[in-house]
């Protein structure tokens, strides 16, 4: 019996499979339904769900807006207070992300040689990864604080008369983007850099080229993906900022971004719904400037990748 049923079974699994070929269908693909199991459970229901609790506003939204279903996003778009928290989280988000991107270039481009101590100051470049966005914040109120380190120096040599400002604003939040969003780019940059072949840089240098001559011609070009891929990630990282702009930032002022207009919505109102809505414009802005960046990359660069990255 189970001599016969093994050479039964082997012709129906190759049945099976004839099937699906013949439907167009890789017996492999099936190995993606338990990732796509996940992801309906993690993202697509949840999504789901949150699009549809911003129409169903609370009966005092729809009195003092209108806008009968849709009276979430009528105040989303007609009370400034919130509003105005888009500009305010641009304002933060895309300076820091071009920065990083701009400042990761050089650093990555010097890494890229062997030397004495290389290994050491690339790990102190990603060492604020490690730390969160928390722990930065921390630091930055120790050192960048009233009573911090560097305004009690500065005091202390007559420099200045009165401490600076540099946290519990707009600046406190930019310093806390910047040192934890530099690392992200500096890695994604090196990684790219790491795959353009030396060896078109070193026949454009026999050749008579200077480096700005290499690094225009060569370098940027098969760079500039990488770079449109990077400001992009980093921009979203910075785009969503929370931690920061509640601890070194003025929550309810100039750093009023809209992840502390959901927070606000969700933790301080109880209004679901409309902590609902601000999430998601969060996600339609990200989109427009994601969308905008790949437009723009495809109209300048229509060629390969030079990295890895």
């Amino acid at each position: 019996m189970s001599g016969g049923g093994g050479p039964r079974a082997g012709r129906a699994t190759a049945s099976l499979r004839h099937r699906l070929a013949e439907r167009g269908v890789d017996p492999v693909l099936l190995l993606l339904v338990p990732g796509l199991v996940v992801a309906v459970a993690l993202f697509v229901y949840p999504f789901s769900y949150g699009i549809g609790l911003t129409v169903q506003p609370t009966a005092a939204m729809q009195e003092q807006w209108g806008g009968g279903i849709f009276a979430n996003y009528v105040a989303f778009f007609r009370d400034p207070f919130v509003f105005d928290s888009v500009g305010i989280t641009m304002r933060l988000a895309l300076p820091a992300a071009l920065f990083n991107v701009l400042a990761s270039v050089p650093v990555a481009m010097v890494l890229r040689h062997r030397f004495r101590g290389k290994r050491l100051l690339t790990s102190l470049l990603v060492l604020p990864i490690t730390l969160g966005t928390v722990l930065t914040a921390q630091g930055l109120l120790i050192f960048a604080g009233r009573q911090g380190w560097i305004n009690r120096t500065l005091l202390e040599i007559g420099l200045i008369d009165e401490p600076l400002k540099l946290v519990n604003n707009y600046l406190g939040v930019m310093f806390s983007l910047v040192i934890t969003g530099f690392p992200f780019a500096f890695l994604l940059i090196s990684s790219y850099l790491s795959g353009i072949d030396p060896s078109l840089e070193r026949a454009a240098k026999t050749l008579g080229a200077g480096w700005w001559q290499r690094f225009r011609r060569i370098i940027l070009p098969l760079l500039a993906p990488g770079l449109a891929t990077t400001f992009i990630l980093t921009f979203v990282l910075a785009f969503s900022v929370f931690p920061s702009a509640r601890l070194v930032g003025d929550a309810m002022g100039e750093t009023r971004v809209m992840s502390l207009m959901a927070f606000r919505a969700f933790g301080e109102q109880n209004d679901y719904a409309m902590a609902s809505t601000i999430a998601l414009m969060m996600g339609a802005v990200e989109l427009i400037v994601v969308v905008a960046v790949l437009g723009l990359r495809s109209l300048l660069y229509r060629g390969t990748t030079g990295g890895k990255g």
